[in-house]
């Protein structure tokens, strides 16, 4: 009955969705301008969190460059969503000219031979990076896609699935990664798949602490795991918002020898990158993100014996 209830849910809020998203973008983004002092001023949509982050990231910074920072923060996020809802029925031809790609030279002269790793943030709007199949050439048995954490709601998670796989891009449930990779290696195929890693780390998964926003954070390892063992290249896109509406990514080859690099050293250079696109224009960061609630310091007190990585040398 509950299957049946959320299908019947999932099909109603399905078409709601893709109406709006006829919309043009222009009217997407009246609709979201009209909503912004609503979510930061109204509701103040984790704006305490907000706050906290950026006050312990930009200590430098002034009160008055904080609050700047904030509120710019608060108008992209309803841009992304607003974009994120325009994904729902955008077609190739528009998303190819709003969401371009450079170093694509780069990866379509490694991929026909190597499997990829993609490290991105969620910075700019990373829902439109699944389009990177779009501007991929030679993809005979290559395996496209990011892996996700499932959403709680199965009907939202449908809704988004549906959403990233428009552009050809996979959806691999993060807990299946390494097995559905190594698979996928040891049949002889090749894979391209992103991996969003500025989260925060279950407990279970903290192998490495690093210098990063001028924090001591945990980073998720599990894109440099997989590298290793399955021998891909790996990539940081560096994203830049262009104007509104328009984001371009950088492919900037890390290594194609992940084995030779110390365990942990490719995760703490992708926290250097990711931080250096942070810091040149920091409003396009998920600030409302609550990053750090998992410290070094919780970690030491839970964890006296523990043998996580610590790259602080900064």
């Amino acid at each position: 009955m509950k299957d049946f209830l959320n299908n019947i849910l999932y099909y109603i809020i399905f078409g709601i969705w893709y109406v709006i998203s006829l919309l043009p973008l222009r009217v997407l983004y009246f609709i979201g301008d009209l909503f912004y002092p609503l979510i930061y001023n109204v509701i103040g949509y984790r704006r305490k969190i907000v706050r906290k982050n950026l006050v312990e990231s930009f200590p430098e910074k002034s009160e008055d460059e904080l609050t700047k920072i904030e509120k710019e923060f608060y108008h992209f996020f309803c841009d992304y969503v607003m974009e994120t809802v325009k994904m729902f029925s955008m077609s190739e031809k528009e998303m190819k000219r709003r969401m371009t790609f450079g170093g694509m030279d780069v990866v379509n002269q490694i991929h026909p031979h190597k499997s990829c790793v993609l490290y991105l943030g969620h910075y700019c709007n990373w829902e439109w990076v699944a389009s990177i199949p779009l501007h991929l050439k030679n993809t005979d048995g290559l395996l496209p896609g990011q892996i996700y954490h499932k959403l709680e709601n199965p009907v939202f998670d449908r809704l988004f699935l549906y959403s990233r796989y428009r552009f050809k891009s996979n959806n691999i449930e993060m807990f299946s990664a390494l097995r559905t990779l190594v698979k996928c290696t040891r049949e002889g195929k090749r894979f391209m798949i992103g991996f969003i890693s500025d989260q925060s780390p279950n407990w279970n998964f903290v192998n490495m602490w690093t210098n990063f926003l001028n924090h001591k954070t945990a980073l998720f390892v599990g894109a440099e795991n997989i590298a290793k063992m399955t021998d891909a290249a790996v990539f940081y896109i560096d994203m830049k918002r262009v104007k509104r509406g328009y984001y371009h990514g950088e492919f900037i080859l890390m290594t194609d020898k992940p084995k030779s690099y110390p365990n942990y050293e490719l995760t703490a250079e992708y926290g250097r990158y990711l931080e250096d696109s942070i810091k040149r224009v920091p409003q396009y960061w998920l600030w409302s993100h609550n990053r750090w609630k998992r410290t070094y310091e919780q970690y030491v007190e839970r964890y006296p014996d523990g043998t996580a990585v610590l790259h602080f040398d900064k």
